[in-house]
């Protein structure tokens, strides 16, 4: 099973539309962690999974989903809500009581993986406005690989690309 999980494109439907495009044959589920900074009845949701974030006017976007994708439960924010600047304790919370075996959310604009209590929290960073260590990189989403033995995670660039050196391999072969 493959997801792809994006956040923080800040109005930037472009960039959405070209991932759709490239990866939706390859993936099972695309995710928006929120601030996209469209209309919550934009066609383009149709085939993502979609919060809204704090840049997200739109009163029609959900806070909070929990999505199950090929047996795995995904608790999708946007992060603001749960102080993920400070830590993860809310948000894990909220993913535990979700039953979740994942949590993915954006806000910070960094991107970053960790794996705590069976649950793989996930940040993909901003697609459009990145910070942080990582900035360089104009822009990442991350494609995330379930299988029978392991969860990879890959970050990508914003032409597709994988950036081999920030891949991370829970379970299996590490």
């Amino acid at each position: 099973m493959k997801m792809l999980v994006v956040s923080d494109s800040h109005g930037d439907r472009d960039i959405l539309v070209k991932l759709k495009q490239q990866f939706s044959s390859q993936v099972d589920a695309l995710f928006h962690c929120g601030d996209s900074e469209l209309p919550a009845d934009d066609v383009l949701w149709s085939t993502y999974h979609v919060v809204g974030g704090n840049m997200d006017f739109d009163a029609n976007y959900p806070q909070v989903q929990t999505v199950t994708v090929a047996g795995q439960r995904i608790f999708l924010t946007h992060g603001h809500r749960y102080q993920i600047k400070r830590d993860l304790t809310a948000l894990a919370l909220a993913a535990r009581e979700a039953k979740a075996n994942f949590a993915f959310f954006g806000h910070s604009h960094e991107l970053g993986v960790v794996q705590t209590s069976g649950i793989v929290f996930l940040n993909p960073g901003s697609i459009s406005q990145p910070r942080g260590e990582y900035a360089h990189l104009g822009g990442t989403f991350a494609l995330v690989t379930v299988t029978d033995s392991q969860t990879k995670i890959e970050f990508c660039t914003r032409d597709g690309q994988i950036v081999p050196e920030l891949t991370v391999i829970y379970g299996g072969k590490e």
